[in-house]
């Protein structure tokens, strides 16, 4: 069996708030399987039991956020007990940033300065069973 990629928060179900990012992620996926259709899924969100879940979030590009990106990205070490971790997304534009601060050719401080003026999306990953009771299946629209 290959090994999982190693991605932002860890292995986890992704969503977004931003309808242009997800198409994003369903097209590079399909594009990376070699097969299926791009589909974009939305959810209805139990708000009520989502909030008695445990959290982590990143209200943007900090250095906690950076960090612990880092250690999922480089390391697959995924040492957060969150049910569900928010934040930026590290996407196509931050990732040569990025990899130049994985590479120590930036400090923190450097990496961060460059990703500040960046339009950072979001995402939320579900990473329990228990995070992923809170949604139900809305609707699918093929992109």
């Amino acid at each position: 069996m290959p090994k999982a990629r190693a991605l932002d928060f860890g292995q986890a179900f992704y969503l977004t708030t931003d309808f242009s990012q997800a198409a994003k992620w369903a097209k590079t996926t399909v594009l990376r399987r070699g097969e299926g259709v791009a589909t974009v899924s939305s959810y209805l969100i139990d708000e009520a039991k989502l909030a008695k879940l445990q959290w982590l979030k990143f209200d943007g590009p900090t250095a906690e956020w950076l960090r612990f990106v880092s250690r999922n990205r480089i390391e697959d070490k995924d040492d957060s007990e969150a049910d569900v971790i928010s934040g930026p997304v590290a996407n196509d534009n931050t990732m040569p940033v990025l990899n130049l601060f994985f590479k120590g050719a930036y400090t923190e401080g450097e990496a961060l300065q460059r990703l500040l003026p960046q339009r950072l999306r979001d995402q939320f990953a579900f990473k329990t069973e228990l995070a992923i009771s809170c949604l139900s299946f809305k609707e699918a629209v093929a992109v």
